[in-house]
Order: structure tokens, then sequence, then C-alpha cells
């Protein structure tokens, strides 16, 4: 175990359906249980017992770099009605150096709910950089 290292966050795929997407950042992989306190009225402690709840999932947020003429996320959260949703499984792949995944975060039934263009300025020097915003309905990770 001694001669093992920390996974490098930098070499990743992201599956979007039968589709890969090249991405320059994903953030918030993140689930957390909401703690529930109680209490019953005969306890012998006065101090509330913890017990786990309700799962939350983070939205998740990818950016990569524009490409012209393709407005896909745009596309996508426009086409979004009230209770018409066109939802999509992700999944997030962490690659070692023979590009095999290593972890593997799989985000069920996402949808956009926000997507982000460039912020532009004419002294800039930058790759034009677009952002979206999924939610979505649950989170696994594997360890492979």
């Amino acid at each position: 175990m001694a001669d093992q290292y920390p996974l490098t966050v930098f070499h990743f795929r992201v599956d979007w359906g039968a589709e890969t997407v090249s991405f320059t950042e994903v953030s918030g992989l993140t689930q957390e249980l909401q703690p529930i306190d109680y209490r019953v009225g005969d306890s012998q402690d006065y101090s509330m017992v913890k017990m786990p709840g309700l799962r939350k999932y983070n939205n998740i947020t990818m950016k990569r770099g524009m490409v012209r003429g393709n407005n896909e996320f745009f596309t996508w959260l426009n086409s979004v009605k009230q209770n018409n949703i066109e939802r999509r499984d992700i999944i997030v792949n962490l690659l070692n150096e023979d590009n095999a995944p290593v972890m593997v975060w799989t985000v069920k039934n996402a949808f956009p709910v926000k997507v982000e263009g460039p912020g532009l300025k004419a002294s800039g020097n930058e790759v034009s950089v677009e952002s979206i915003e999924v939610a979505h309905e649950g989170l696994t990770l594997v360890a492979i």
C-alpha cells in the first residue's frame, strides 16, 4: 500500500448517453444525508438522537470550450417545458494512464437548470468556456 499514489483529477471522460463529450471541468459530484433530530418525551437524556434522513444531491456543473456551431446546451435547456423534461444519464469516468476507468460516477435522470456562456472581454486571451448545470435524481460511485 505504501507504493500507491492518490489518483489525479486531470484525466477524465464524460459519457452523455451514447456519445462522449469533452469537458475541462466537472464539479458537484456530491451527495449527503440530511440528519434528523429526534427525542421521545420520556427520554432520560436531555439531548436529541441523530438519525439519517433523506439523501440530498447537489447540482453538477460541467465546463467546456465553446465550438462554433454547437449550441447543444442552450437547445437542451430551451426544450424544457413544465413537466416535459428530456432527462439523460451521465457517466463521469476518472481514468488511469491507460485510459481505463478507475472511479465511475453515474448520474441518474439529469436535466439542465442553468447554461452560462463565457465572460467576454476585449483584452482577454483565453478560450471561451461555457458551462452547464444539471439537477439529477441520484449519484452512485463505483471504484474499479
